[in-house]
Formats: C-alpha cells, structure tokens, sequence
C-alpha cells in the first residue's frame, strides 16, 4: 500500500471511529457482527482496533470487510 492510500485511510478512519466487522479473513478473526473503535492507522495501513469483546487484532483493509457504524459516544 502506498503513502498516498495510507494517508486516505486515515482520513476516512480518524482515531474514535466506530467499525462493524462483516467478515476478517484471520484464524483468529473476530466475529462478524462485533463492533470496536478504531485506535490508529499505521503506516502499512492496517487499522488498529479496540474491539468491544476485547480483542485488539487490526484490520487489513485489502482482505477485511467491514463499514462505519458511527464515531465514538454517539
């Protein structure tokens, strides 16, 4: 992924934005369904998470589905 894509991510996923996972292709994927805020993009552009079961296992944008659910206390 290059720079500019990164950067495009973390505009559209700034630190507090809610997500909804639809589907991660993981071992250890979270269930589809769960919800979590994001923490921060880094520079490979995965997007950290703070999953509302707990677990703290990132995004890849390339394989993941997921959507918007919403920002943070809203």
């Amino acid at each position: 992924m290059d720079r500019m894509e990164v950067e495009r991510l973390k505009e559209c996923y700034p630190v507090g934005t809610r997500i909804m996972l639809d589907y991660m292709d993981d071992i250890q994927a979270v269930p589809a369904g769960t919800k979590g805020t994001v923490d921060h993009v880094d520079d490979m552009g995965t997007i950290h998470m703070k999953w509302d079961n707990g677990s703290s296992l990132g995004i890849c944008p390339d394989t993941d589905c997921f959507h918007v659910a919403g920002k943070a206390g809203k």
